[in-house]
């Protein structure tokens, strides 16, 4: 597998490559590729967002039967 890092921006929920990548994808039509997207933490979500997406995935989990558990 060959990776390529480049820096681009979302537009209209797309993701533009640069010219240079463009280039070297011209004849890689109907090719599968594998996308890893990371952001800036100013752009990601603020710590009450994040806490509660946190607590409703983690609850998710939890069944009836874990109460024996609880104290």
């Amino acid at each position: 597998m060959r990776a390529i890092e480049f820096r681009s921006k979302i537009r209209e929920n797309k993701i533009s490559l640069p010219r240079r990548i463009q280039s070297e994808m011209f004849n890689r039509a109907d090719k599968t590729v594998k996308v890893v997207i990371f952001w800036d933490d100013a752009d990601a979500y603020d710590e009450k967002e994040f806490r509660q997406m946190t607590k409703s995935q983690f609850l998710k989990g939890y069944a009836n039967s874990d109460a024996v558990y609880d104290l």
